[in-house]
């Protein structure tokens, strides 16, 4: 079975139920697999990054494998700005997020509500030069475990996010982001836009954020905010003490 976000913002939780942890969220005109389903809730796998979750059955609507196979297969165009509206020639009034997928909107089959958008519409690889100017428009957002909008995102979410908005798709998670590109040797070979990995005592990669220039780093950390970068990782402006250690610096595009 195959289905579409219809909601503005909808968690996805680790179990079916409500009490459950929010792993993240799926955002409007996102595109799902149903892998199981029970009387309320359905597991999903996302089509974006092929995250696994729980989501309630009130909250989203199906569609046909042809239809999931024209989303897979079309340009991916998403909402540009922080707050934007769905609207319809029935009143209907939706607010969406930043990120939001309207790519559905120019097929009939699935927008059988007529939906409109007279937003700001991006789509395609954008210039690296932009992946900052996009991470300044969470600029801060509040930690949200699980989240990826900006009025509540968590670190990976911040960055899967500001790359998608650029036309590039990477994973959900820290860790598995830092799976991916090509590891550099030194902070001083990092580009803008460039990722930087942290760890924990373990050795677990654990936090990441996105380079700026002059050893700086944005990253989601109680909010979405600016701080130094150095050879041992993210010192707090704020607190001059460093609060995450750096394992890896990647570059992803």
């Amino acid at each position: 079975m195959f289905a579409i976000c219809n909601l503005a913002i909808v968690p996805l939780r680790i179990e079916p139920s409500d009490r459950s942890e929010m792993v993240s969220q799926v955002l409007f005109g996102e595109h799902f697999k149903i892998i199981e389903q029970n009387k309320k809730w359905s597991k999903i796998e996302l089509a974006s990054d092929n995250y696994q979750g729980w989501i309630d059955n009130k909250q989203f609507m199906n569609i046909s494998e042809e239809e999931f196979d024209f989303l897979e297969n079309s340009n991916q165009f998403f909402n540009g700005d922080l707050i934007e509206y769905i609207t319809n020639d029935n009143h209907f009034l939706l607010p969406i997020s930043l990120g939001s997928n309207l790519t559905f909107l120019t097929n009939k089959k699935i927008n059988t509500q007529n939906y409109i958008f007279d937003g700001n519409l991006v789509t395609g690889i954008q210039p690296k030069s932009n992946i900052l100017q996009t991470a300044f428009m969470y600029l801060n957002a509040p930690y949200l475990w699980g989240g990826k909008t900006p009025f509540g995102i968590d670190c990976s979410g911040f960055t899967q996010m500001v790359y998608r908005l650029n036309g590039h798709n990477i994973p959900r998670d820290a860790s598995q982001q830092a799976t991916i590109g090509e590891a550099l040797s030194f902070i001083e070979e990092s580009e803008v836009g460039d990722l930087a990995f942290f760890d924990n005592d373990e050795g677990n990669i654990t936090h990441v954020g996105i380079i700026m220039e002059d050893n700086y780093i944005i990253h989601a950390s109680g909010k979405v905010r600016i701080d130094r970068l150095d050879h041992l990782g993210i010192l707090n402006i704020d607190s001059g003490r460093h609060t995450h250690k750096l394992r890896v610096i990647k570059k992803i595009i």
